[in-house]
């Protein structure tokens, strides 16, 4: 009895570590079954994303080392099947991360290149409102000149009629004027012999006699009307 129960004893752990061993087994299994379709969903993630233009040589080592593991699974080398699906699973990181990065550098250049045209519109707006500005100044001005120019035409016009609507004044008259200045002459004295007839003795009286000349100046003035007068 105690040799068949030491057999039974014997038999029963045999079976439990066979069990056991299997059991591992299919879970190795399982894991690089799991371990294979992580990396498989990565690698068709990093391939949607781009990765064969940002990192192309990320992605065909990643589908190498998937292409790896599927092997060693079929083979039955289940942990070397699950290293190589991790890896793959690692590569397609990679080839997402470099294509992320990548993809938002070229975005940020867009923005910036966004932004360099936007202030580039900007300035054309603001110089385009600067010329604006002084086009419509040196408008105003010319048409306040022209303003200018047709009030100082409209006076010119204006003085001309009224010139032309004046009769001429009628023309000034000579005037001629006589001036008469009389001046005395000093007095002149001549001398007459006048014979008185005495008793004894002849005398000669002298009869001074003046004689008074009368000088007359005459000054004539003529003024004569301006030329363009009649």
């Amino acid at each position: 009895m105690k040799n068949r129960t030491l057999i039974s004893i014997a038999l029963s752990s045999a079976l439990a570590l066979t069990l056991s061993t299997t059991a591992m087994a299919e879970g190795k299994a399982d894991r690089a079954r799991q371990a294979i379709a992580e990396a498989s969903g990565k690698i068709d993630a990093a391939a949607s994303a781009g990765a064969g233009t940002a990192a192309a040589d990320r992605l065909a080592h990643a589908r190498e080392a998937l292409g790896t593991a599927r092997e060693d699974l079929a083979a039955g080398k289940k942990e070397d099947s699950i290293a190589a699906a991790i890896h793959a699973s690692a590569l397609a990181d990679e080839a997402i991360g470099i294509t992320q990065h990548r993809q938002s550098a070229q975005a940020t250049q867009r923005i910036e290149a966004a932004h360099a045209q936007a202030n580039m519109a900007q300035n054309q707006a603001a110089d385009a409102q600067q010329q604006a500005a002084a086009a419509n100044e040196r408008a105003a001005s010319a048409e306040q000149a022209a303003q200018a120019s047709a009030a100082q035409a409209a006076e010119a016009r204006a003085a001309a009629a009224a010139a032309a609507a004046t009769p001429p004044p009628a023309p000034t008259p000579a005037v001629v004027s006589t001036t008469v200045t009389t001046r005395d002459s000093d007095t002149v004295r001549t001398t007459k012999p006048v014979a008185k007839h005495l008793v004894h003795r002849t005398h000669h009286v002298v009869k001074h006699t003046a004689v008074a000349h009368h000088t007359t100046k005459v000054t004539t003035t003529t003024t004569v009307a301006p030329a363009g007068a009649q």
